[in-house]
């Protein structure tokens, strides 16, 4: 795309600009949230079914979620891709792009479908439980089904988030909500004529929604604004030099989010090996840490979409701006998180459990998860906001290093005691891992704070990933 020659606009006032930023990003908080409920749904109806279905249930979603935002990840370069065309007033342009972006979703239905239906093999080798194999390698198969339409609606979703419309996706995944749980009732315990299906019967639910969100997604697109894309011009045939293109953006994303998913999985999977109580407690904590994590993950999200559209635009002193009162609101945001999470610590916990074992070990947690806040907050914040220039490849490297070469390794050795005959420290246990992602995640929060300082500041940097 062409970039405009910079015309920097008088800049707004923070307040002004925070206005902005939520008006935008309120509806993707609401949305994810409304992701959470569904998997929640899912969990809790399987678990009043039976604790195998239960346990299935969540070990499904353990394998989906990090491959499905690796795939999802890709296409999720159309967010700044269209917000910068539409700064640049160059939207019909669009539609190309839209269209390339679409061919990507058959090849990660393929790579989803062939990793879902082959899961047994993963959890068989894992030395999972084999009954709650047979749930959790049932409910993936029966997801199977709604794979192509789900990636298909995540990638009109991002196109209409870049176009500045995020309410339709919220109110899409508002919506299904109760049908999810109607469905669940009906394939889980075997009602108004349904099979009896148990855990199981969650997937069929699942793919079932993916197919309505998808037909609802396809009303949005006859919107006017979706039709300025010019999207539906015509037919194209795959170009693989702008799918090319495209990917060189999208795939660091995917990747970026699989890194981090995968490594948090792969640490419950290692405190689970250590006891119930371990398991619980980080369990607990890791979900207190999601909740207050939803609202600066959807605010960088907005601020990439601000900073991707200021850019298209030629203006990077407001796309500057956008960006650092995104990083501040964060910064403030999870000081007073931690604040909260640490003096109501006790509280907190007390609402999941009565086992004086647990609440005194997620408490403790919870001390770990208020520092941990400060990186967490801020690094999502300028991973989101780094999208919007489309710098991502290193973020991704940055993400790589922060999690796998330090986090995991240092996570892992406070916790076996790998270090205690240099340093006299004894085997930490779960605190061990949470102090690792603590000091791993504050490096990659630091060095993505540096790479906006830096990118944002940086004309010809912008100017060069604008055409990437």
């Amino acid at each position: 795309m062409s970039v405009p020659v910079s015309h920097n606009s008088p800049v707004p006032s923070t307040t002004a600009e925070l206005g902005a930023l939520f008006r935008l990003g309120w509806p993707m908080i609401a949305t994810q949230l409304f992701v959470m409920t569904t998997g929640f749904l899912d969990t809790a109806m399987a678990g009043n079914y039976g604790s195998t279905d239960l346990a299935g249930v969540a070990m499904a979603g353990n394998l989906m979620w990090p491959f499905f935002m690796l795939t999802t990840g890709i296409t999720m370069a159309l967010t700044p891709i269209v917000a910068q065309l539409r700064g640049s007033r160059s939207i019909h342009a669009a539609g190309e792009r839209i269209r390339q972006g679409l061919w990507v979703v058959i090849p990660s239905s393929v790579i989803m479908i062939t990793i879902l239906w082959n899961s047994r093999l993963v959890f068989e080798a894992s030395g999972i439980d084999p009954a709650v194999t047979r749930i959790a390698s049932g409910y993936l198969k029966a997801v199977c089904f709604g794979m192509p339409p789900v990636l298909l609606y995540m990638a009109l979703r991002q196109v209409s988030e870049g176009l500045g419309h995020t309410l339709p996706p919220m109110w899409i995944t508002g919506s299904v909500i109760p049908l999810n749980a109607l469905l669940n009732y009906a394939f889980i315990f075997g009602v108004w004529g349904f099979p009896e299906l148990g855990g199981i019967g969650a997937g069929w639910a699942t793919a079932i929604v993916f197919w309505v969100e998808l037909i609802a997604m396809l009303f949005v697109t006859r919107r006017h604004w979706f039709h300025a894309t010019d999207v539906f011009a015509r037919f194209s045939p795959p170009d693989f030099a702008e799918i090319n293109r495209l990917l060189r953006i999208g795939i660091p994303i995917g990747l970026t989010f699989f890194v981090e998913m995968t490594i948090f999985s792969l640490v419950g999977f290692l405190i689970g090996r250590m006891g119930v109580i371990e398991l619980a407690a980080h369990s607990i904590a890791g979900n207190l840490n999601w909740m207050t994590f939803v609202l600066p993950s959807a605010l960088g999200a907005a601020a990439g979409i601000r900073v991707g559209f200021h850019v298209g635009a030629g203006d990077s002193l407001a796309a500057r701006f956008s960006a650092l009162t995104a990083w501040r609101f964060a910064f403030v945001y999870a000081v007073v998180a931690g604040i909260l999470l640490f003096l109501g610590r006790n509280l907190l916990v007390s609402v999941y459990t009565d086992d004086i074992e647990v609440k005194v070990m997620a408490a403790t947690l919870l001390i770990f998860i208020a520092f941990y806040q400060l990186a967490d907050d801020t690094q999502a914040v300028a991973a989101g906001t780094l999208r919007g220039y489309k710098d991502t490849t290193m973020p991704m490297v940055i993400a790589l290093i922060g999690y796998w070469l330090i986090a995991l390794p240092l996570g892992f050795g406070l916790a076996e005691g790998l270090a205690e005959g240099l340093t006299g420290t004894a085997p930490l246990g779960v605190f061990g891992y949470w102090a690792g992602l603590t000091v791993g995640l504050g490096l990659v929060a630091i060095a993505l704070g540096l790479r906006l300082l830096s990118t944002s500041g940086d004309s010809s940097r912008i100017a060069s990933l604008a055409h990437r």
